[in-house]
């Protein structure tokens, strides 16, 4: 997949390109929905697929108090769009100046001037422009005017709940993570570089990756079974969110140990999936009365994997 950082950066025409519009905050089972259409439309046309999105978040710029934590920060998100097989992402540079541009302006400058959209796909609630002025109807009046096709994609439902980013977000916050599964198509997961921490799971007999803490989303602090991809490998284990109450911590912190693994991935990248919450984080007396739940945690993850009922085999992933 060809990354675009700015569209300053758009060097060549692109090929009948069929474009996709939005931020995919998640790249839940609507936003994926949307990447479909925009393959199969592509291929109708012999076209190129592209998405169009931005970097920092508009939120991050416009109202960075008020932003919630991200569900896809930029490298996850560009590691979950190639994997749906689209050709290009666009990645526009997100500032205070180009929030000032006029919908119909975006349209004719970037969609139409320089990336030369044959068709546009959005969602159905898609806002675009100065203070978001523009909107579905007005993208359909603009593509009348400059010659191009819009799809928009309804609302996508999984039962009763209709699919966004921000009920996603809720439900990890909670951390009820079978049901964000239910909405994103996959399990929650955090990308992060295993770092030096304090060695004290070693300690314990329990070894533990320390995951480095960025700008994103984790679920509510406690104890969870996980799945963990290093290296193009899949490992079970358990992780634990929060700060470590029982040896006085106050740093936010994750810390996976993984099952039957001893091998050394410091400075690596890894991918940590969340299954199931198996508890809340709270304080222990003692080291001894933490290992001893400790090993009770395992002994549930465990069970968790193996039972017929196990999250990801209920939403068959």
């Amino acid at each position: 997949m060809e990354i675009i950082l700015g569209i300053e950066k758009i060097a060549r025409p692109f090929r009948n390109p069929v474009v996709a519009l939005g931020n995919f905050d998640g790249i839940h089972l609507g936003h994926q929905l949307i990447f479909e259409r925009t393959k199969q439309q592509a291929e109708e046309i012999t076209g190129e697929s592209l998405v169009f999105t931005f970097e920092p978040h508009p939120l991050e710029v416009l109202h960075a108090d008020d932003c919630p934590p991200l569900i896809t920060p930029f490298k996850k998100k560009m590691i979950l769009i190639e994997s749906f097989g689209i050709d290009v992402v666009i990645c526009a540079t997100f500032t205070k100046g180009f929030s000032t541009m006029s919908a119909k302006e975006f349209v004719k400058s970037i969609l139409v001037d320089q990336i030369g959209a044959r068709r546009v796909i959005v969602g159905y609630n898609y806002s675009f422009g100065m203070q978001r002025q523009g909107h579905v109807e007005d993208l359909e009046k603009y593509a009348q005017e400059f010659g191009f096709q819009v799809t928009a994609i309804g609302p996508l439902r999984v039962g009763n709940q209709i699919i966004s980013s921000s009920a996603i977000r809720s439900l990890v916050q909670r951390g009820e993570m079978a049901e964000a599964a239910r909405l994103l198509g996959r399990h929650y997961m955090v990308l992060g570089k295993v770092i030096w921490g304090t060695a004290r799971g070693r300690l314990l007999g329990v070894p533990t990756a320390n995951v480095e803490i960025l700008n994103e989303l984790y679920p509510r602090k406690g104890v969870y079974a996980v799945e963990v991809l290093i290296d193009n490998e899949t490992h079970q284990g358990v992780a634990n969110v929060g700060v470590n109450p029982t040896f006085r911590g106050n740093q936010f912190s994750l810390e996976v140990h993984i099952f039957d693994f001893d091998r050394e991935i410091y400075g690596k990248d890894i991918q940590v999936a969340f299954i199931e919450r198996i508890r809340g984080e709270r304080a222990f007396e003692s080291p001894e009365a933490l290992i001893k739940q400790i090993r009770k945690d395992m002994d549930q993850a465990r069970q968790i994997f193996a039972s017929p009922q196990c999250p990801w085999k209920e939403i068959g992933l």
